[in-house]
């Protein structure tokens, strides 16, 4: 089943209206494999048909699992483990006993959230006054969030001081699974939010992780975000983006600390 030029640029242009996702032509190939399961399981046979069903206003839950597929959701546990040094010093001078609230705005299966709660646990303790909120687009990676339920090979990165105090070795038929410890949980909520339109009421936030996010979006699009999220941190918050991300240019009100690190002024 091919996917023609055109049709691609109107499940592009779908996405851009919908998420905010920038698909330039030369990821007509990954959007292609993609979604041709849900051709397959919708019995459709053209991409064009597929659409179709997209623009239908009965079909929802098609729609949530066409954004899911075509979002990425690469994450690991601890990445990029400078900004987690650098939490680790903030927190000690700047929150040691004030209320602290996170946002991991595109928490994806929720690595992130708990790597976060691990680190604040450690740090603070589980009765002090934190808690993290977790968000992303795709439910399906939301219930995985939920969840906190991971395959051993995917936690490489957790010190082993923290898995032993917060993860939960599965046996007999979750042998080679852990789940994070229920009381860890309990620190953490979780909702969709779509980065790319209006935000709910939530917040304000003293320190928003929202890594590896605005690589997808185009720079109108990334402005409109930036603006979005910093509406969100309280005075003199924290925005963390990826190391490999630059606000610079894109945000005045925006101070650069370190690579990826932000204060809002």
């Amino acid at each position: 089943m091919q996917l023609n030029d055109a049709t691609f640029l109107r499940f592009s242009n779908w996405m851009r209206e919908r998420a905010g996702v920038n698909l330039p032509l030369e990821k007509k190939p990954l959007l292609q494999q993609r979604l041709l399961k849900r051709l397959n399981a919708r019995k459709v046979s053209s991409y064009e048909a597929y659409l179709r069903i997209l623009g239908d206003p009965r079909e929802d839950h098609e729609r949530e699992m066409a954004i899911d597929l075509l979002t990425t959701h690469e994450t690991f546990f601890f990445r990029e483990s400078k900004h987690f040094d650098w939490l680790r010093d903030t927190v000690r001078q700047q929150f040691d006993s004030r209320p602290l609230h996170i946002w991991s705005a595109a928490c994806s299966s929720g690595e992130e959230v708990w790597s976060l709660a691990m680190l604040l646990a450690d740090v603070r303790g589980l009765d002090a006054d934190w808690r993290i909120t977790g968000s992303d687009i795709s439910l399906p990676v939301l219930e995985k969030a939920r969840m906190a339920h991971y395959p051993l090979t995917r936690t490489e990165g957790i010190p082993q001081p923290y898995l032993k105090a917060w993860c939960l070795k599965g046996v007999g038929s979750q042998h080679g699974t852990l789940l994070i410890d229920p009381a860890l949980r309990k620190k953490a909520d979780f909702l969709q939010v779509n980065l790319a339109q209006a935000l709910p009421a939530i917040g304000p936030f003293q320190i928003v992780f929202m890594r590896n996010v605005l690589i997808y979006f185009d720079v109108p699009t990334k402005l409109a975000i930036i603006e979005r999220v910093m509406s969100r941190i309280a005075h003199h918050g924290y925005l963390v983006v990826s190391h490999s991300e630059s606000l610079q240019g894109l945000c005045p009100g925006l101070q650069a600390l370190r690579p990826g690190v932000y204060k809002k002024l």
